[in-house]
């Protein structure tokens, strides 16, 4: 009778994988059919039980849009410089919302599904990568409601085939940048629930880091003029891939429902329409600075996800 440990012998051990790794976001794609049903799953719950039901898609950006257009633009005034304000204001509020749910969601997407982590293998960044789908089904109400604002304001009287390319772009860039930086908070988190309050803070500061509440001319002027600093602040800040995200979806559908206004009534605020300087460069540099932080959370991702079901 032939021994097994014989023939297992002679198999090279390079031929066993480590039990718990996966081969990354390739699996991903060899697993497409269950990553639909947890993006199904995310869609559907989301809502259950709720009066509302998808409404809120609409309800909460919309409350979040009237406080800041009441502080911000009748309070504060900022509605004088920037003309067309509320279309301004809300074009940069639905991308913040968007990279908002998607990290966030995809920081938690381990540890929310810590029972099927622990007795099912299965690619783990299926949950990052469905949250991040979620967040963007949810975000297309948004975009919705703010395409049907530009439409009665006049923007498809001045819509190009770069603005339409603009809104690809700015989601392309956001939804890899929040994949990247969810995969890499997300396999932390396993181990030290610090990284939820980290991302509560960053969230915070993302809404305010970047020209969605205020003009990036604002800061060009603070920073050079007044403060008298280097030039090369402003364009790291220009380099933020959310800061690129709103100003591509300010050119997209802020500048076209806002030229005739501004044209037509000689607005003050017409300076606050000069277009970034380096918009399409910028726009691939942020590329590519949102696909090197996919790389690196998904390389810390694949070195930490071997203990997840330990550490849960």
């Amino acid at each position: 009778m032939t021994d097994t440990r014989d023939l297992f012998a002679i198999v090279p051990r390079s031929d066993f994988d480590n039990p718990g790794k996966s081969r990354g976001l390739v699996d991903v794609v060899r697993w497409r059919y269950l990553l639909s049903l947890l993006v199904r799953t995310g869609v559907t719950t989301r809502y259950r039980n709720s009066v509302l039901g998808w409404t809120w898609s609409y309800v909460r950006p919309a409350a979040q849009f009237v406080v800041f257009w009441v502080v911000l633009g009748i309070f504060m005034n900022l509605d004088r410089n920037i003309p067309n304000y509320a279309v301004y204001l809300f074009s940069g509020i639905v991308v913040i919302n968007l990279f908002s749910e998607a990290f966030k969601n995809a920081t938690t997407s381990i540890v929310g599904n810590a029972a099927l982590v622990r007795k099912v293998f299965l690619p783990r960044q299926l949950f990052g990568v469905s949250a991040v789908i979620v967040a963007f089904v949810h975000f297309l109400p948004q975009v919705g409601l703010l395409l049907l604002v530009g439409l009665l304001m006049g923007w498809a009287m001045h819509i190009s085939v770069l603005s339409i390319l603009a809104i690809f772009a700015a989601v392309v860039i956001v939804l890899v940048f929040a994949l990247g930086l969810g995969l890499f908070f997300g396999a932390v988190n396993v181990r030290y629930r610090d990284a939820e309050n980290i991302v509560e803070l960053l969230l915070l500061l993302a809404t305010w880091a970047s020209p969605v509440l205020y003009s990036w001319t604002m800061v060009q002027e603070a920073v050079v003029d007044k403060l008298h600093w280097t030039s090369w602040l402003v364009e790291i800040y220009m380099l933020n891939p959310i800061t690129q995200g709103v100003e591509l979806f300010h050119f997209a559908f802020w500048r076209p429902a806002t030229e005739s206004l501004v044209s037509g009534a000689g607005y003050e605020g017409f300076a606050m329409m000069a277009i970034p300087p380096g918009l399409g460069w910028n726009t691939l540099w942020t590329f590519l600075i949102a696909v090197t932080t996919l790389v690196i959370g998904q390389l810390v991702f694949r070195r930490l996800e071997g203990r997840f079901a330990q550490d849960l």
